[in-house]
């Protein structure tokens, strides 16, 4: 503001301090990390109305088909109430099959039907390649410390 001294001396100091023990640089990467790996499949849902949380559902459905409701609520860390409009608009679009349990009826499994299978292909394919790339520049070995890394800054619950 006009005619009032603009000091930040005091501020840049608590940010200096700050930056030796908050690893800025890191987090940033990863913010634009994942905003880069979670573009292309999200130019692709839209065009469905679809959006992350319908990825993540598809995904895991198609990695382990069969699931239960119950597992991917669990592996998703998501309410009952979050997942059945995702849920159900999967199934309405014909990319997700739901089927009573063999031993109980109450039981609903999971698979993804051959045009879930193709948009689970077609999400998963960008990011295979940017992973793939981004490996290759960073060298031998990247693929082991790399998972490393992230399998450790997962909770240890998961």
């Amino acid at each position: 503001m006009a005619g009032r001294s603009k000091d930040n001396s005091q501020h840049m100091a608590d940010v200096a301090a700050d930056d030796d023990t908050i690893d800025f640089e890191i987090i940033e990467l990863l913010f634009f990390a994942y905003r880069d790996f979670t573009g292309d499949p999200d130019a692709i849902l839209e065009k469905s109305g679809f959006g992350r949380a319908h990825h993540r559902v598809v995904h895991f459905v198609n990695r382990e088909p069969g699931m239960t409701v119950a597992d991917l609520l669990d592996t998703l860390k998501i309410t009952k109430q979050s997942l059945a409009r995702v849920l159900k608009q999967l199934i309405d679009s014909g990319y997700i099959r739901q089927v009573t349990g063999p031993e109980d009826r109450r039981q609903r499994m999971l698979y993804t039907t051959k045009e879930g299978q193709a948009l689970a292909r077609a999400l998963a394919e960008p990011q295979s390649r940017r992973i793939a790339d981004a490996l290759a520049k960073a060298g031998p070995g990247a693929r082991e410390i790399v998972k490393r890394f992230l399998a450790n800054m997962k909770n240890a619950a998961d």
